[in-house]
């Protein structure tokens, strides 16, 4: 929230010092505003708001505003690809997009069962081995209106966006099932597939700091929904003669809920945003 004010501020200093009309040249005769026509493309400026905290109080733990944190994962908000195109001075339609694919992989050594006989020192070893993956696509669209013809230009529109997320786990074991091993254990855990829908009212300003370049502050007002479908576990065992596999809906004894649904409407539905945006043509 500091952050936000700090750039507020800024913007309202370089008003005053800089406020002027029509069209705005650099000292080579460059248009420092963007124009019809031209395409916009939009980075995360978070980074660099935590640089310059950092310089000023010395630590390296600040947090901020994320790009947008109603489509999230386990590892924290996702950085979204956003662009824009004028389509005359004064409105722009904008998009959104994040397309993910990932996958871990962790190797365990065990002990083998049964230790081979007379017994090594060490003793021996297998690998279990777990594997995780995960799809997400979020998709956005939206219109945006323009204000003003001076390096300070106010934004504001709406944007819908749509989001689709699953998971799965596998485990694949170095030992045996059998008489010597007669366990039970988990061999797949496939979490429910996400859906989520945002519709989302922003606002905020542009400031052109240089030629096709500004820097960009916005916050939303809006609603959003999520579904969370109830997932499968499937587990092995062994019933004294061959190994038994069963498949039950749910995640059992893992603490979350198998299924879930949302729905909120409020101020920072999708967070404050913080962008360096770059107009061409």
């Amino acid at each position: 929230m500091k952050k936000i004010v700090l750039f507020a501020a800024a913007l309202v200093a370089t008003t005053v010092v800089n406020a002027q009309t029509g069209e705005i040249t650099s000292n080579r005769g460059e248009n420092w505003l963007s124009q019809d026509g031209d395409w916009g493309l939009t980075f995360d400026a978070q980074p660099l708001l935590n640089y310059a905290g950092n310089l000023f109080n010395g630590t390296n733990g600040n947090g901020g505003v994320a790009l947008n944190n109603l489509w999230s994962s386990n590892n924290g908000s996702q950085v979204i690809i956003a662009g824009k195109k004028l389509v005359d001075a004064n409105t722009a339609y904008r998009g959104r997009v994040r397309i993910g694919f990932g996958s871990t992989k962790e190797t365990f050594f065990v002990d083998q069962i049964p230790q081979p006989t007379p017994p090594p020192t060490p003793a021996a070893t297998v690998e279990d081995v777990e594997k995780n993956g995960f799809m997400a696509i979020n998709l956005g669209a939206g219109i945006e209106k323009r204000v003003g013809s001076s390096r300070i230009v106010g934004v504001y529109g709406a944007e819908l966006n749509i989001g689709f997320g699953n998971a799965k786990t596998t485990y694949e074991y170095g030992n045996a099932l059998s008489n010597d091993n007669p366990v039970s254990r988990t061999t797949e855990e496939k979490q429910g597939s996400t859906f989520g829908i945002g519709l989302n009212a922003f606002a905020g300003v542009e400031w052109f700091c240089a030629p096709k370049l500004s820097l960009s502050g916005e916050y939303t007002w809006g609603l959003a929904m999520t579904s969370s479908g109830a997932g499968e576990t499937t587990s092995e065992s062994w019933n004294g003669t061959s190994v038994t596999s069963t498949t039950v809906e749910g995640t059992p004894n893992d603490g979350n809920a198998d299924k879930s649904s949302s729905f909120g409407i409020d101020t920072g539905v999708s967070g404050a945003r913080i962008g360096l945006n770059f107009y061409f043509q």
